[in-house]
This record gives C-alpha cells, structure tokens and sequence, in this order.
C-alpha cells in the first residue's frame, strides 16, 4: 500500500493519498471512521454503478450508516448546471446538513462535478473522491478542482474544494472499456514529459504491462502521478503558477473537444492530441530535441494514438482556446516541453506557428 500525505497551508485542508490493490471492501469502514458525518451521498453514473454502486453501498448498510445513491447518466454532458440542480434536489429531499458528506464514486466527471457540489451546498460541506477511471485515479480526483461545463467552454464554473481522502485501487481499472483506459494513459504520459524523465522511461519499458493492465505494474504508475501530483498541488495550491504545468496539452484538447461539443472524442484522446501539438510547437521553437519529440510521438503510437489531424474550422479552434481558463488578459498561455522532464509556460505562440503545425499554411 501506498500512502501519500498531501500537506496544505491550511492543514485543515491537507488529506491522505491512498493507493492499493484489492482496497475497495475496507473504503466505507476509512470512510466512517474520519468524522461524526450524519449521513452519506454516493455520487455515480449509470456505468460505474453497474459494478461497484450497489458494493459500496451494502458496505456502508452493512455498518449501519446512512447512506444514500444516486445516479446519474454517464458521459460528459452530465457534468452541467442541470445535473448539479438535480444533486442539490436529491441532497435536499434526503435532508442533508452541513454535517452531511459527498461521495464521488467514478471517474473525471462524477469526481468534478460531486465536488462541486460539496463545494457549494449549504456553503460547502466534506466529500471523498474513490476514482474508477484511470484519468481519476493518477490525476483528476487530486488537486481540489471542481466544476461544471458551460456550452463556450470546459470547466469554466468551478471551485477549489479539497477532498478529505482519495482512495484509489488500481483493480477497479479492470472495468474499464479499452478504448477509455488507453486514451487515458495520455494522462500518465503527461507526468513523464513535465517532471519526470525517469518515469517517461519508465512508461517506455513497461509500455505492454501498461497496455495489458498488470496490475503490478498500474499498482507503480497510479502511486508515481499521484505523488508527483500531490508535490505540485502542494507547492501550488490554486493553480497561481507552478501547477499550470499540469495542463500540457489541455488548450488544444480542450478546444478538440469543445469542437467536437463532446461528442466521440475523449479527453484522454484530446489531450494526447494536445501534447503531441505541443511537442511540434516545442521542436520548432528550438526547445524540444527532434529526438525526444520522436519518442513523445511514439509512445502515444505505440499506444493505439493516431496521428495529430488538423480543427475542421481553425478560426474557431483558436477562438476556443482564447476562451481557455489559462488565458489571461486576452492572451493564450502555452505549456510547452523543454526537453523531456521539463517545461517552459510562454505565451509565445502565434496562430501561424499552430497552423504550421497543422500544415495549414
């Protein structure tokens, strides 16, 4: 088992990290044990609910604690003010108080929008992150960002709330469609390029026991991005500089998406794109070796990441990125790989250069 404390200014705020196999029967006694809660709230979609709903459930009946379900549709779209009302609703209607504590059981959506939405009710009250996905599990369910989308935009409505505790058992991951695993590991890849070298080479020698979900081995990677996640959240607690780092390959993913209005393209598989685009910008600005973009490149390949395709309508892709919560005063923030392991924050990114990328000029 791996324990990670992630210490805050505030300590009220600081929380434990944990990371193992076969954990999830003993998360509701962790749970319970941590405060006089007068009731609990699991927040979940339809998906996660199938395999592991109504288990954690039965494990908090079974020690006799309050606790309440619900369960909302899977995908993107859910996380909107809609859904959030419809939580608000429920939590009302099961009379919870400011005593009460929210749940997140599933992955980057259920996590951002549930913690939201102990963020703003009744001014804010406890949740705990327990993520089923791999993005959750080596990135989203730490850092305290909530929130919800807006049609210009991805989590442009949100709130720093800290979960009290992350749970994270990599065998939860054995659900996961292969699709959704695989553009997910764009999120692991992430960690090696902006911090990390060894652990790039790491992913690079390991890159079939990733792909085939050993356990073992996803047991090491979970554990790595949560730790080097935990030491920036904790130098950077709200995003004020170090922490945007944390968003290479967002800008562009993000704009993929919102483009694509969240319809048959993944996250995991924006941001890949997005990291890729970020490496060429890299190379041609002198800072990127053509030989470490060579084994970005590759080992999204090696993953199943097909090549970097060009926006259908590039005006608005660069619109959309201006809309990006990393712009300030007007201009683009880009995260850019300064070598493999390193990056550089630049706002020195013209729309030319980015078409000249795409081979659009």
């Amino acid at each position: 088992m791996a324990l990670i404390n992630l210490k805050l200014k505030e300590r009220s705020k600081s929380y434990k990290i944990v990371v193992k196999r076969n954990f999830f029967s003993n998360i509701a006694s962790k749970i319970s044990s941590k405060d006089n809660y007068s009731q609990f709230v699991i927040i979940t979609d339809k998906n996660v609910n199938k395999y592991y709903g109504s288990k954690l459930l039965s494990c908090f009946k079974k020690k006799k604690i309050k606790t309440q379900i619900y369960v909302l549709p899977a995908g993107e779209k859910t996380k909107s003010s809609y859904s959030l009302k419809k939580i608000y609703d429920f939590m009302l209607k099961k009379k919870c108080d400011r005593r009460s504590a929210i749940i997140a059981l599933g992955g980057g959506v259920i996590g951002d929008l549930a913690g939201f939405a102990a963020a703003t009710f009744m001014r804010g009250i406890d949740f705990f992150q327990i993520p089923t996905s791999l993005m959750a599990q080596v990135d989203s369910s730490v850092g305290g960002k909530t929130g919800i989308d807006l049609k210009q935009g991805k989590n442009l409505v949100g709130a720093f709330h800290q979960p009290r505790a992350v749970f994270a058992d990599p065998c939860l991951l054995m659900t996961l469609p292969e699709k959704e695993y695989i553009s997910a590991l764009s999120e692991v890849i992430k960690y090696g390029i902006i911090m990390d070298r060894g652990f790039f080479c790491f992913l690079e020698k390991n890159i079939k026991s990733i792909k085939s979900r050993e356990m073992k081995v996803m047991e090491e990677v979970v554990k790595k991005c949560l730790q080097l996640k935990a030491e920036v959240v904790m130098k950077d607690e709200l995003e004020s500089g170090l922490r945007a780092i944390l968003n290479l390959g967002h800008t562009f993913g993000h704009a993929y998406e919102a483009l694509s209005e969240y319809k048959g393209l993944s996250h995991g598989y924006a941001v890949g794109n997005g990291i890729i685009i970020a490496a060429r910008i890299s190379t041609l600005k002198g800072l990127l070796s053509k030989q470490d973009l060579l084994r970005i490149e590759n080992i999204f390949y090696d993953l199943g990441f097909s090549s970097v395709y060009p926006p259908k309508d590039f005006k608005r892709f660069f619109a959309i990125m201006s809309n990006d919560k990393k712009s300030l005063k007007g201009k683009n923030r880009f995260i850019l790989p300064d070598g493999i392991g390193k990056t550089v924050i630049t706002e020195d990114v013209s729309a030319k250069e980015i078409k000249q990328i795409f081979r659009l000029d």
